[in-house]
């Protein structure tokens, strides 16, 4: 219990004071890193090299920090330190080579809270002289001798070069400042070796100069290679060749000694000391190359000759008659052999043979065969032998042509009197190129040929009446003695219109308020028409539709004062060519039974007037001529007035 009390007195007074919570959380910041290299950034090789990590803290307490510091060259860590000193962190390159060449920053890490430099590019400049040395001096053909080559002080990925006089003969990629290579040589007299390197930095690589050059004498191995044929000269095809392959010596063990006899790629017979080989001589454009190959451990030797070979007699040729050939048409194949050895072949030992699986061919005079073409095409070859040589041809592919068929005639687009007309003629099936001629009647108006599979066959033409175009017809050919002629020309000619006229029912001096008005618009050409009726002043139509007669009407069921005006119409067909007709003044009257009502209302007028100048009359009989002047009066003062309201 005393215990606990103890531990709870020690946790409050933790909490109560400031001081105990520096020790706890210590409170600071960074406030500037910064990397620099000394002496300089570009120094030479063999420099003593210090990169310093300048780092400024500030801390609320005396307690020194724990910091820790990275060092990083060319984005990969090379150097990692944990220090309480406050002091710059120094990063030492004692005698920098040229692998020390990169981009450092540093980076200090300080109870969880970090901060980075910014990068700072170190150059090292120059490499130490390669330094050569070899295990022998003298060496006999095929030896392996070794060859060590150093960069003293170099550090860094390294490739070492070693040369033979001058050429590369091997490459080697090392960690360290040595490598070492086997050589062998393959020719005899004084080989001059020497060697260099290259440090490896990311991106850049830097070459050293070259090594000491040190002499290596190469001694002959009293083993050679003999390669004899029989026979050796005036060889032709099917002559028997005998070839053997061998070695000479002296003193030289043959032990472990292989022998290999090849033709070109071909390899004919291996041994040990002795191989031959029997064949049957070919012709070929270079002749006949043989190798002995003689191997021994990493020695090799070889002898070399080329044998020239007369060709007995040619490859064949397959030729066919005619050139071209049409489906189920006769043609003649030929397979002849151009020249042949006649000191050895008479022409008479030639045979022939025609391969076509699936189509035989008639055999007549020798390499000559006869048959009919095939609906499609087909491959054929041939054979010529005599002697035991066998020799083929190229294949020979015979695609049939086909007969054009009948062909069609068509107007191309439209047809419009009075316009140039394009006419197509075109043939289903047949093969390209075909002729086709354009008749009229029993006259040509010209021949067009085709050649590719998307050309077209057009003609333009002209005619002055529709029924001048039924007289064209087409002719298609393309091989035949005659060309096949085709149906005549069926298409609809468009007459342009013409002869535009707008009339209206029902007459001009009937037209009056509360009827109707249909304005008739006729044409002349061909149909459909389409018919647009305007107002004059008014720029938009009326009324437009589209009829398959030379005429339409446009009807006002009801017409009032407010449709007198000017009216005209226009009209357009496949032609496009737009007419106007005439312009019609249409002046809407008043209705009638208006003007019976105004008429009636003055017969009443009339007739309250004369009732009441009566009863006045009556009253005053003295005064009655003037009362029948009045009378007459007013019966002319109505007259006038229905005379105004028809007006």
């Amino acid at each position: 219990m005393g215990l606990l009390l103890l531990l709870t007195s020690t946790l409050l007074s933790s909490y109560f004071h400031p001081g105990s919570v520096v020790n706890a959380q210590h409170m600071f910041t960074i406030r500037d890193i910064s990397l620099s290299v000394e002496p300089s950034t570009d120094v030479t090789r063999g420099t003593n090299v210090t990169v310093r990590c300048q780092v400024t803290v500030s801390s609320s307490g005396q307690e020194a920090l724990s910091r820790e510091y990275t060092i990083f060259k060319d984005g990969s860590i090379v150097y990692t330190k944990t220090t309480s000193s406050s002091e710059d962190f120094l990063y030492l390159l004692p005698e920098a080579r040229v692998s020390n060449s990169g981009k450092y920053k540093c980076k200090i890490n300080i109870e969880g809270k970090q901060s980075t430099s910014d990068a700072k590019k170190l150059s090292v400049t120059g490499l130490s002289k390669p330094d050569l040395h070899l295990n022998k001096g003298v060496v006999t053909e095929g030896e392996e001798l070794t060859a060590r080559c150093m960069a003293p002080g170099e550090t860094g990925s390294i490739f070492f070069y070693f040369y033979d006089n001058s050429e590369e003969v091997q490459e080697k990629r090392v960690n360290s400042n040595q490598a070492v290579a086997e050589l062998r040589f393959s020719s005899i007299g004084n080989h001059k070796i020497h060697c260099a390197y290259t440090v490896l930095i990311t991106p850049d690589s830097f070459k050293s100069e070259e090594s000491n050059s040190v002499t290596v004498s190469v001694k002959e191995i009293s083993i050679t290679p003999v390669l004899e044929i029989s026979p050796q000269y005036k060889i032709f095809e099917g002559d028997r060749l005998n070839i053997f392959c061998s070695v000479q010596t002296s003193q030289h063990s043959t032990e472990n000694m292989l022998l290999y006899l090849s033709e070109g790629t071909s390899l004919l017979s291996s041994g040990t000391t002795k191989v031959n080989h029997s064949m049957v001589a070919l012709a070929k454009a270079a002749g006949l190359m043989f190798e002995c190959r003689m191997e021994m451990g990493h020695l090799v030797k070889t002898a070399t000759k080329t044998l020239p070979v007369t060709e007995l007699f040619s490859a064949p040729t397959l030729t066919m008659s005619p050139a071209e050939v049409f489906q189920r048409e006769p043609m003649t194949l030929t397979c002849k052999s151009e020249s042949f050895a006649s000191e050895r072949l008479q022409r008479k030992e030639l045979t022939y043979t025609l391969y076509s699986l699936g189509n035989p061919l008639n055999s007549g005079d020798t390499g000559v065969f006869s048959g009919k073409a095939l609906q499609h095409e087909f491959n054929y070859t041939c054979t010529a032998r005599a002697k035991g040589i066998e020799k083929h041809s190229e294949t020979l592919t015979v695609r049939p042509r086909v007969f054009v068929s009948a062909p069609k005639i068509s107007v191309y687009d439209k047809a419009i009197l009075g316009k140039p007309i394009q006419i197509l003629c075109e043939s289903d099936t047949g093969s390209l190129p075909i002729n086709y001629t354009l008749w009229k009647g029993y006259h040509t108006e010209g021949t067009t040929r085709v050649q590719m599979p998307f050309q077209k066959a057009l003609f333009t033409v002209s005619i002055s009446k529709p029924e001048e175009l039924n007289k064209y017809m087409c002719e298609a050919n393309n091989g035949r003695e005659e060309g096949l002629l085709g149906a005549r020309l069926t298409a609809n000619v468009t007459v342009p219109l013409t002869h535009a006229m707008l009339s209206v029912l029902p007459a001009l001096q009937d037209i009056s308020e509360e009827g109707h008005l249909n304005l008739i618009c006729s044409v002349q050409g061909t149909p459909p028409v389409t018919f647009k009726w305007y107002r004059v002043g008014d720029p938009q139509p009326l009324n437009a539709t589209t009829s398959d007669n030379v005429y339409k009407d446009y009807e006002f069921p009801v017409i009032s004062k407010a449709h007198s005006g000017k009216y005209y119409c226009e009209a357009f067909n496949h032609a496009n060519n737009i007419v106007r007709s005439n312009e019609v003044t249409v002046e809407v009257r008043m209705a009638v039974w208006k003007k019976a009502l105004i008429g009636g209302i003055c017969l009443l007028i009339v007739t309250v007037l004369v009732l009441v100048f009566g009863l006045y009359f009556r009253s005053k009989r003295g005064k009655r001529d003037a009362a029948a002047e009045l009378s007459v009066a007013g019966g002319q003062s109505c007259s006038q007035c229905v005379e105004r309201t028809e007006t």
